[in-house]
């Protein structure tokens, strides 16, 4: 598999090779030594998410307080969406910023975001199933999200993605600002402190 990181540091970009023959395909979805080596820390998966969704369905932005956070591993084994990355660690050389993957069931590219990283998608098909892969259970108490609408970040919803539909608790996020003002958000030396632990077992 080829591993890229992507702009935001501490998130990759994973295109699996495909083996293709009369019967179909077969492709790795994850290699936690490849992963590892890429990233140069552990990965201790514990929990495994599904969502199916709509086109045009909006998750996100979310992300859980630092440490222990979440670190995903998103695929996209049916249908398509498109994920991204944004980056609210305060203190961050790209705070404000983000990253976008394509992610389908023809590519079958994955996406790694790190603990303190914000994450989101938009699906772009009917019946959009994505599969995350987690290092932490869920902590409704450690859960937080941001406004996905925010234009301060700014993300860029593709129009093939058609009307947008967003739950209550996501569109009543604050936005970027108001997360920040109030404390909310992760320190970019809690997180790489953090990072460094992991780095240590890997």
């Amino acid at each position: 598999m080829n591993i890229r990181e992507l702009k935001i540091p501490d998130s990759y970009e994973i295109t699996p090779r495909a083996f293709p023959d009369d019967r179909g395909v077969f492709s790795e979805s994850y290699r936690f030594d490849e992963l590892a080596k890429a990233s140069g820390r552990s990965i201790d998966l514990k929990q495994v998410n599904t969502s199916v969704s709509k086109k045009g369905v909006v998750r996100g932005i979310h992300f859980a307080d630092v440490p222990p956070s979440q670190a995903k591993y998103v695929m996209a084994p049916h249908g398509a969406v498109l994920d991204f990355v944004i980056d609210i660690r305060v203190g961050s050389p790209t705070f404000g910023e983000w990253d976008a993957v394509l992610l389908d069931s023809v590519d079958r590219r994955a996406i790694f975001i790190s603990e303190g990283l914000g994450h989101a998608f938009v699906a772009l098909t009917d019946d959009a199933v994505v599969t995350y892969l987690v290092t932490s259970t869920f902590n409704a108490g450690a859960e937080h999200g941001i406004d996905p609408t925010d234009k301060e970040i700014g993300l860029r919803f593709p129009e093939e993605a058609g009307s947008l539909l967003l739950s209550p608790k996501d569109t009543d996020a604050p936005g970027l600002t108001e997360a920040l003002d109030s404390g909310l958000l992760p320190t970019w030396d809690a997180c790489q402190a953090y990072y460094a632990t992991l780095k240590g077992n890997a």
